[in-house]
């Protein structure tokens, strides 16, 4: 058993009878009362979002996890989404609930995947930090109009869309941020 204090970002834990994977979280101590952990946590069976306030002290079951390294190979319809094993060349295939941003996702991509230690059920998919993709379509940017910090929306060559700075135009390769979806840079080959 685990308690408050081992509450991290990508910690699975047992609650409700569910198992949940701690997304956000922060340590609050208030001037008058006992402190507490509130967490933002998202289900690992149905893929829903919980926000939920545990009790400095609080015991929370961990669920032990594996990660495993896999590329993304192909897309299959719409919710399907196939990876081949890095170590072994096994494939699997997994739903579009348990992935973390399936937008930003090209073939070939490696991520990580978290498994169940006990009956090796893949629980999520974790993309790195990054990822750069080319920009496939946007508007131009009208000269003389970046006296702000003024976006565009663009499309990247995954089909996500992603607010970019003006200069940006097509065929440009950019840094987006897999966890909120934003631009970070220009990258230049």
């Amino acid at each position: 058993m685990a308690t408050t204090s081992d509450i991290k970002k990508g910690l699975c834990i047992v609650y409700n009878n569910d198992t949940f994977k701690i997304t956000e979280f922060q340590h609050v101590k208030p001037g008058k009362g006992p402190a507490f952990v509130r967490t933002k946590m998202k289900s690992l069976t149905t893929g829903r979002t919980l926000d939920n306030t545990f009790s400095a002290g609080h015991k929370i079951e961990e669920v032990r996890v594996e990660t495993r390294k896999y590329q993304y190979l192909y897309k299959e319809g719409d919710a399907t989404y196939h990876f081949m094993n890095n170590d072994d060349y096994s494939q699997i295939a997994l739903q579009k609930d348990i992935l973390d941003s399936p937008d930003l996702m090209k073939e070939g991509e490696t991520v990580t995947i978290v498994v169940r230690a006990e009956d090796e059920l893949p629980l999520s998919v974790e993309m790195p930090a990054s990822v750069i993709l080319e920009v496939t379509q946007t508007e131009p940017g009208v000269k003389g109009n970046t006296a702000t910090n003024a976006t565009k929306p663009a499309t990247v060559e995954t089909g996500a869309s992603v607010n970019v700075p003006l200069f940006i135009n097509e065929g440009d390769k950019i840094k987006i941020e897999t966890d909120k979806g934003t631009y970070q840079e220009r990258v230049t080959n």
